[in-house]
């Protein structure tokens, strides 16, 4: 029985390095289908809004979408979609692995970590954030809750030990922030106790930072609450070489969305420059997800033996001399061949 998959191709270079995705997926004979969704500016363009009515029908029908980039126009009027998506459907978990390739512009090797954030309260409710009339004086609510940080923390405890995790590390700043951030760690340490083949560790947000900088092989999971989590997961994506390496999922009860996390370089659009791999990687994940690990495991494998040994079909960011379609030809004769 096949499976459907929500499709957003994304803006600038989101088209090319989702048909480069999907050609790896093919060439998996992974057994899927996909309906193709609308999103972003040509959406606004089309509809007169970044994410159609459609489409979301679309992603709740099939509980599971493969995103590309999206471009939230700038100016007043126009929230993030990635915001809208995760509060449509309560994706409350947005997970960023952290993982070391060969060749790619890095300062260490054998990183292997995953980022678990909450992404639906915290820092960033629109409803909680005003401005006075003078302009002089911005307010904002900072809002946890005990549900919101059980489910996030048991989330990351859980997925530690389906991966064969060893650790999970509780980051937050309850030495100042003592209400929100307090409770989140005071919440940390009660679901921790049901896990005890895992080892339990805290860390303050901005040791955390240190530590990640100094010696991030320390790490194993990392879980926090959502403004922290947007920032420790950018900077666990330099210490693998950036964003062009760097999936996202976004998991909720009901939907999952799985994404590059870069943005949609409109520079690089239709020159078949960009790097595909944060994409790839995503879908990976999604594969994961629906119970074909061992598919996700060959992208992640067939993505290590092109950057190892077919340096001149790779993308330039990536040091190589190659395009984004070469790339996705290299995988798929890899994926084909073993």
């Amino acid at each position: 029985m096949s499976k459907t998959v929500a499709v957003i191709k994304g803006d600038g270079i989101g088209p090319e390095i989702m048909e480069a995705t999907l050609r790896v997926l093919e060439a998996l004979d992974c057994g899927l289908e996909y309906e193709v969704i609308e999103a972003g500016l040509g959406a606004l363009e089309k509809h007169g809004t970044l994410i159609p009515q459609a489409s979301l029908d679309a992603i709740a029908r099939h509980g599971v979408a493969l995103k590309g980039p999206l471009t939230t126009p700038v100016g007043k009027g126009f929230s993030s979609i990635n915001v809208q998506l995760r509060r449509h459907f309560d994706l409350y978990a947005n997970v960023r692995p952290a993982i070391s390739f060969p060749g790619t512009r890095s300062r260490y090797e054998d990183i292997d970590l995953i980022t678990v954030r909450e992404n639906t309260e915290g820092a960033y409710l629109a409803e909680g954030q005003s401005l006075s009339e003078d302009g002089e004086t911005a307010l904002a609510t900072i809002k946890v809750t005990r549900s919101g940080s059980e489910r996030i923390v048991r989330y990351a405890f859980e997925l530690a030990r389906s991966k064969g995790r060893k650790k999970v590390t509780a980051v937050h700043k309850a030495n100042i922030i003592k209400s929100s951030s307090g409770l989140f760690l005071d919440v940390a340490r009660e679901v921790a106790r049901e896990f005890p083949e895992i080892e339990f560790q805290e860390m303050i947000v901005d040791n955390a930072c240190m530590q990640l900088v100094m010696n991030p092989h320390q790490f194993d999971v990392v879980v926090t609450t959502n403004l922290f989590g947007d920032i420790l997961s950018d900077l666990c994506a330099g210490l693998v070489g950036g964003l062009g390496l760097a999936p996202g999922a976004n998991i909720g009860k009901d939907a999952a969305i799985f994404e590059a996390v870069h943005g949609s370089a409109p520079d690089i659009a239709g020159q078949k420059l960009a790097n595909p791999c944060a994409l790839l990687l995503a879908a990976a994940d999604m594969l994961d997800h629906l119970g074909m690990v061992d598919k996700g495991t060959k992208i992640r494998t067939a993505i290590r033996a092109v950057l190892e040994r077919d340096r001149d079909r790779v993308t330039p960011d990536m040091g190589g001399s190659g395009t984004t379609d070469s790339f996705a030809e290299a995988l798929v004769e890899y994926c084909r061949a073993n």
